[in-house]
């Protein structure tokens, strides 16, 4: 957990608990900047500038772990798996997009245990939205 700076516990949400936008904000540039240069997956975003794209995952983070609510009233429901059918997301795309999200998470250097927990979610999010075993 974080401290403040008398050292104790921070309290609320993993959001707050993992520095809040500052920390999600940094791990989605870590993410882009791997993305931006990556052959499979930087072809997935067709918009030139990657910035949308970044704000767009951070947003969706951001609420997920209890942040602001921003993604869902301008995006309406996630609906991941939807959103991603127009992408070929094999095993490939998979283990890069989690290759990219593994530096950047490490960048951050979470404490273990939330470390480990926004690690799971995003293991988990990423086997999901494979749609293709084709190459």
């Amino acid at each position: 957990m974080r401290t403040s700076e008398a050292g104790e516990a921070a309290s609320g949400n993993f959001y707050d608990q993992v520095g809040g936008h500052e920390t999600f904000q940094r791990l989605v540039d870590g993410f882009y900047r791997g993305v931006a240069s990556d052959p499979v997956l930087r072809p997935m975003y067709p918009e030139q500038d990657l910035g949308p794209a970044a704000d767009r995952l951070r947003m969706f983070l951001e609420q997920y772990w209890g942040g602001p609510t921003t993604y869902g009233e301008q995006r309406g429901h996630p609906r991941l798996r939807m959103r991603h059918v127009p992408f070929k997301v094999n095993p490939d795309a998979r283990d890069r997009w989690l290759a990219h999200m593994r530096a950047s998470l490490d960048e951050l250097a979470l404490p273990p245990l939330q470390d480990a927990t926004l690690w799971a979610y995003l293991e988990r999010a990423a086997h999901a939205m494979v749609n293709t075993f084709e190459e």
